[in-house]
């Protein structure tokens, strides 16, 4: 697999809110690589980096030191910042602050219209990203009306009208009740699945990461952890010295574990989990 993003030695600090004060140092020295294709979790607490990390995916924030590509083009480049806008598409916590339109198909149409794209090419990419989040039967709806859920999606689908080959989905979920998040995590999903876009989902709720080929925990500006869900879940008690719990079948699990009886942490599912505990109690 090639690269989609990578980060070296990547520093940033916020400016002190008040003479006198010191600056904020949100990332550290940062060591990443994320190949094209692959669907990543960035999970971690408040104020551990991740959005910070996140918003250097697509130049929103350029580093202060190190190194950030986006397929080979450095962020701090500013003839290629179109190109790496086009190919790295974000979505934030509130879908309201990215929907630009009274009518959802004109909403999607935005940014292929601001990129110059022929109007029948911005007909068929919009039809197509409407498919593509489930939500085709809406193109004529007002946005206001929908849920958060629907919402989200139709923010998904106004970043794939560009054609992105990433889309870093930055909190996505977090202003969502629990049929919303799973919307939007089952588009993602498929997103990566059928047209293999690269996707970076950045949370802090850990059983959105039981699906994910990657999970990279941030704490205080580095990573701490970096592996698939059942190699850093399996760590209960790092994950939880940094502020953070695991799943609740994990935690099960680990305390079942404790109590002597013989079970596996790498069970992530409720259905795996309630195999591995059925099979322990024969």
């Amino acid at each position: 697999m090639s690269t989609m993003l990578q980060t070296e030695k990547l520093e940033y600090s916020y400016p002190a809110l008040e003479e006198g004060e010191e600056q904020t140092r949100a990332l550290r020295g940062v060591d990443l690589t994320i190949e094209k294709g692959s669907f990543v979790v960035v999970l971690g607490h408040n104020g551990s980096g991740k959005s910070t990390l996140a918003k250097h995916f697509n130049a929103i924030l350029l580093p202060m030191g190190g190194k950030v590509w986006v397929e080979g083009m450095d962020t701090v480049d500013e003839t290629r910042l179109l190109d790496i806008r086009r190919r790295v598409g974000m979505v934030f916590q509130n879908p309201d602050n990215q929907i630009v339109s009274n009518v959802v198909e004109e909403d999607v149409a935005f940014a292929p219209e601001n990129l110059g794209v022929p109007t029948e090419e911005i007909r068929r990419r919009v039809d197509d990203a409407l498919g593509a989040v489930g939500m085709s039967e809406f193109a004529r709806h007002a946005p206001h009306l929908l849920s958060g859920g629907q919402k989200q999606r139709i923010a998904i689908a106004g970043v794939i009208a560009m054609e992105p080959a990433c889309i870093v989905l930055d909190e996505a979920t977090a202003m969502l009740d629990p049929v919303g998040r799973q919307e939007v995590l089952t588009t993602a999903r498929r997103l990566n699945r059928e047209k293999r876009i690269t996707i970076v989902l950045i949370t802090h709720h850990m059983n959105e990461a039981e699906d994910a080929d990657r999970v990279i925990v941030m704490d205080n500006g580095k990573i701490a952890m970096d592996g698939t869900p059942q190699e850093v879940f399996a760590r209960v008690e790092e994950i939880e010295a940094i502020g953070l719990t695991v799943p609740d079948t994990v935690q099960l699990l680990y305390d079942l574990r404790r109590n002597g009886v013989d079970v596996p942490l790498s069970a992530l599912t409720v259905d795996e989990c309630a195999d591995a505990v059925a099979a322990a109690l024969k």
